[in-house]
């Protein structure tokens, strides 16, 4: 029986695209680059701060180290002044810990902006584990984040389900030897899960409760 539900964050959890095109937006503005549109910066998003802002600078290579610089610490200033959990994700969360589930969260976010999101959109509610960004780690699709995750809860990758919303955590399952749950609310939709090969996709956090479930057994 598969135990251990690896969470990914923005777009699954919860819906951080507001507080990181704010934060975006307004470092482009101060180095005079153009600002990026919703739909632009929801397909930016999911492969870490280093990778937004190169997508961000649309060429300027020469900004890029000062935009990352800049989104990074305007983001930890702001990052929950706009995210909010998905409807319905709490009452999953609750549900799976009532059956037994270990849950961790792994994103490739900083790791003090991980805590503080969930923090904020989960007040007392005890992850298992919570994995950020980590020096020297590589960040997901990469398994070394699921692998030590794992490790640190006596599992392997045969007691695991990652759940995520992008063709990114779709990788990262198939990296670890999980099966993987899509998470068709969040930024990237079942267009790109179906496309990534996803193992479920799931219509809303209920729904994604039983395919968890159903693949735990």
């Amino acid at each position: 029986m598969r135990s251990v539900v690896i969470l990914d964050l923005d777009g699954t959890l919860a819906d951080t695209l507001p507080d990181i095109r704010a934060a975006l937006n307004r470092s482009l503005s101060r180095l005079s680059l153009t600002p990026v549109t919703a739909e632009e910066c929801r397909r930016m998003v999911g492969r870490g701060a280093r990778n937004l802002t190169r997508l961000a600078v649309r060429g300027r290579e020469d900004m890029r180290d000062r935009l990352y610089d800049l989104y990074r610490a305007d983001y930890s200033a702001n990052l929950t002044c706009l995210t909010r959990p998905y409807p319905g994700v709490e009452d999953m969360l609750t549900s799976l810990a009532k059956a037994g589930m270990r849950l961790c969260v792994i994103s490739n976010k900083d790791q003090e902006d991980v805590r503080r999101v969930l923090e904020n959109c989960f007040p007392g509610f005890a992850f298992d584990a919570v994995v950020g960004r980590q020096p020297g780690v590589p960040l997901k699709p990469d398994a070394a984040p699921g692998l030590g995750c794992l490790a640190l809860l006596g599992a392997g990758p045969q007691d695991a389900v990652v759940v995520g919303d992008s063709d990114v955590d779709v990788f990262f399952a198939r990296a670890l030897g999980c099966p993987s749950v899509g998470c068709a609310w969040g930024f990237r939709g079942e267009d790109e899960l179906r496309r990534a090969g996803c193992s479920l996709i799931s219509s809303d956090p209920g729904q994604a409760l039983s395919d968890i479930l159903s693949l735990a057994l």
